[in-house]
């Protein structure tokens, strides 16, 4: 058998879950799809066939969190709200409006904690590990105050139309 007949049978065996594992990270088809592909090519290219399923997965995950990182702080608010390209057209989202409205809503809805982490998160684009190291709190509390201020944001949003 030859490596690329390997990687094919890797392939077969593990792209579901692979795929499944991106879209649960991206919500996007397309990215997801690529991110997969990237990783066999790499594979293919190295000449690495010998690895497991965790091996792959981690892969994904990885290539997933390293596009996240790379989206700009708008992409960034976009992949959050989940919102669709297609319902917004040619309007740049957030627009001013909804921009003003989410730092009002971070100044005098969320507690200073959960401020600071969502402007170092947001604007500053540090990780959960950063955040948590320059807070001098564990990764978990960085997550609970995100999760708590992405909450807060949605129905604040959701509110206001």
């Amino acid at each position: 058998m030859t490596i690329k007949d390997d990687i094919e049978r890797l392939f077969r065996t593990h792209y579901a879950a692979m795929y499944r594992l991106a879209m649960l990270i991206l919500r996007n088809d397309d990215v997801a799809m690529d991110i997969v592909h990237d990783v066999f090519e790499v594979l293919l290219v190295s000449g690495k066939s010998d690895v497991s399923a965790s091996y792959l997965l981690t892969a994904v995950r990885n290539r997933c969190l390293k596009y996240i990182r790379s989206l700009s702080v708008n992409d960034r608010m976009k992949e959050v709200y989940s919102v669709d390209e297609r319902e917004i057209e040619d309007e740049e989202w957030p627009d001013e409006e909804t921009i003003i409205l989410i730092q009002k809503t971070v100044v005098s809805d969320l507690t200073e904690a959960c401020r600071r982490v969502v402007e170092l998160r947001f604007s500053e684009g540090k990780s959960y590990l950063e955040i948590a190291e320059i807070l001098s709190v564990s990764k978990v509390a960085v997550y609970k105050h995100l999760r708590y201020a992405i909450d807060v944001l949605r129905k604040k949003l959701s509110q206001n139309g």
